[in-house]
């Protein structure tokens, strides 16, 4: 009894020492892994020793449900073209996912792994190998003793959360060390992805179950994005699902990063998607409490998603001509695709709504209108420059940012709102509408995000005239920040901006915009003679979810109103989204890895004319 007792403590104290303290798992480290057996989608027989005779052998765990594991397929592709002709072969395996060995080959194909990638029904190989996470790679030795295990480069800090540059290549380091018959410098480093689930728990009598607490939250505050064919990057349609992201779901939606809303002060907006403090305890408990599945017969109806143009057939409806091709790998892609309209006659535009041909790809858009011509300038510049080998290929033409050119007068260029996931449809206020002149360009300018494979898309913008008189246009105002640059290594660096107004007017929306070093920011109204208030306010800015926030009840601007901007700004090597490492001086300018401040508005003023104000330190005429 004795003895049983030392061995259950020792082997207490073999499970405590596999995972080190900073996370990093170092489980069967220099231990001979035992034969595995899988099967092909022909029903072939694969084992991990047919490699036997190679030099070393690479293990990857995947998963396509999660993006993170896809977003590695081009780079494992690219490693093995490499290390294949240098003795070291590559298997893939799939531990996590609801498919049949077709299903799986199919998506192998779709991602163009050259290597195998095979089934792990019962979790056999994920526990020979302790692994706990997509997409961790493991290299085994020429006798099959595990030499390294761990993350394959350092492309992300966190989950769904990607480095701006790669500066460590952890695979590959660990493949030329072996190679070159040396020790794996580094033989441990923690793996970022998605968790290999083993277990899954079906109490009925919980206190907090699926199917009777969780799906109703899951179907009003996550499905609308996270279901196949939109823009989530995995679905949350079934408790299977659910159960493989309760994790996430626990920690994403107690930090408010999901359902992605991002202020945190200020007056209430239309298509607010916070969750509740009580639906957020509700997610806990039930991922705290072993994600128990409960009663099928508690489930409230599916619920019912409209496919279409939501608010109806659009009176104009603009498609990018082509497919845009949009390659596996590399930095996020910013395209404008130029419409023309073929108005004959002025138009006031009332809402609008864009349709994304591929809603994996297509993050979010910004459209505006031109009658100067600029737009087919550029895009016809591109269409001359471009060779049959760009990876990215396609109607329309790639930017930084924005549109490509500076408009030299108001009334040759501008706004229609924009739309990002999980944005509905909106009509503007009654007898109000975006002016859209007669023979004017639609440009689309798109965001897209690499998935990890070849993509296409074709996107289309539908636009609702107005059927009635417009007495107020919708106009715009902006607000911008004044700086020439952020100094390298300054973690905290502060940009201020105002306006002051010169007409009474009514305030409908706003749009603060910064690049990648931002990190806060807030807009705050100072009526005459009266108290600031917060007009919205971001502590967590993130340049991916940028929207425009409609008011839900518009704000009376009187003359003598004072709108002011607060940003500040991250220029350190602590910042991720740093797009330089060492950090360097940062000057104001309109390319990603430049920085800028604005804050646009939609306001309408009675009577003609523009709304005027004054921007801060400019002088009266």
């Amino acid at each position: 009894m004795r003895a049983r007792c030392l061995f259950a403590v020792w082997a207490l104290l073999v499970t405590a020492v596999a995972v080190r303290a900073d996370g990093t798992n170092v489980d069967k480290l220099n231990k001979k892994i035992d034969n595995l057996t899988f099967k092909t989608a022909d029903g072939k027989a694969v084992t991990l020793y047919d490699s036997k005779d190679k030099k070393a052998v690479v293990v990857v765990f995947l998963s396509f449900d999660c993006p993170v594991s896809n977003g590695y397929a081009p780079v494992l592709a690219a490693l093995h073209k490499v290390y294949a002709d240098k003795g070291v072969a590559f298997l893939a395996i799939n531990s996590t996912d609801d498919l049949d060995a077709a299903a799986l080959a199919k998506q192998a194909a779709e991602y163009k792994y050259p290597f195998p990638v095979v089934k792990d029904a019962d979790r056999l190989a994920a526990d020979a190998f302790k692994a706990t996470v997509v997409s961790e790679a493991f290299v085994l030795d020429h006798n099959f003793v595990l030499r390294y295990r761990g993350r394959i480069d350092n492309a992300y800090a966190a989950r769904l959360k990607k480095n701006n540059q790669v500066t460590k290549h952890d695979l590959r380091d660990a493949l030329d060390d072996l190679l070159a018959g040396k020790d794996v410098s580094e033989p441990a480093t923690k793996a970022i992805g998605c968790p290999v689930v083993r277990e899954k728990a079906t109490t009925v009598t919980a206190k907090v179950t699926y199917y009777r607490d969780v799906l109703p939250i899951m179907q009003a505050g996550c499905q609308q994005c996270h279901r196949p064919g939109e823009v989530g990057p995995f679905a949350l349609m079934t408790y299977d699902q659910a159960v493989n992201w309760s994790s996430d779901i626990k920690e994403y939606t107690q930090n408010r990063k999901m359902p992605p809303w991002k202020p945190v002060e200020g007056l209430a907006f239309h298509n607010d998607r916070k969750l509740s403090d009580k639906e957020i305890e509700v997610l806990a408990a039930w991922a705290d409490g072993g994600t128990p599945e409960g009663d099928p017969k508690d489930a409230p109806k599916p619920r019912d998603f409209i496919d279409g143009w939501q608010l109806g057939k659009p009176d104009l409806i603009l498609t990018v001509p082509e497919e845009m091709t949009i390659d596996a790998a590399g930095k996020d892609l910013f395209r404008c695709y130029v419409l023309p309209t073929g108005l004959t006659e002025d138009k006031y535009v009332v809402a609008v709504e864009v349709r994304p041909g591929n809603k994996r790809v297509l993050h979010h858009t910004l459209n505006f209108w031109d009658t100067a011509g600029e737009g087919r300038k550029l895009e016809a510049k591109a269409k001359e420059g471009a060779k049959p080998d760009d990876k990215d290929h396609g109607p329309g033409y790639s930017v930084q940012m924005g549109v490509g050119f500076r408009p030299t007068r108001a009334d040759t260029f501008g706004a229609l709102s924009g739309w990002a996931p999980g944005q509905l449809g909106r009509e503007l206020p009654e007898g109000t509408g975006f002016p859209l002149p007669k023979g004017s360009d639609v440009i689309l300018q798109a965001h897209y995000h690499r998935t990890g494979r070849v993509e296409k898309d074709q996107s289309s913008i539908g636009l609702y005239f107005a059927k009635k008189p417009i007495q107020t246009p919708f106009q715009g105002m902006v607000i911008p920040g004044r700086f020439l640059w952020i100094p390298a290594g300054n973690d905290h660096f502060t940009v201020k901006g105002s306006i002051e107004m010169e007409d009474d007017c009514k305030l409908y929306s706003v749009m603060p915009h910064m690049h990648m070093l931002g990190r806060e920011v807030t807009v705050t109204v100072t009526p005459p003679e009266a108290k600031p208030f917060t007009l919205v306010a971001i502590k967590d800015w993130d340049y991916n979810w940028q929207e425009t926030y409609f008011l839900k009840a518009p704000i009376d601007l009187k003359k003598g109103t004072k709108l002011a901007v607060e940003a500040v700004y991250d220029n350190s090597a602590k910042n991720p989204n740093n797009p330089f490492n060492p950090p360097r001086i940062v000057t104001f300018g309109e390319q990603t890895d430049n920085e800028m401040l604005f804050v646009f508005f939609g306001a309408t003023k009675e009577g003609k004319g523009r709304i005027r104000f004054q921007q801060e330190g400019a002088k009266k005429p």
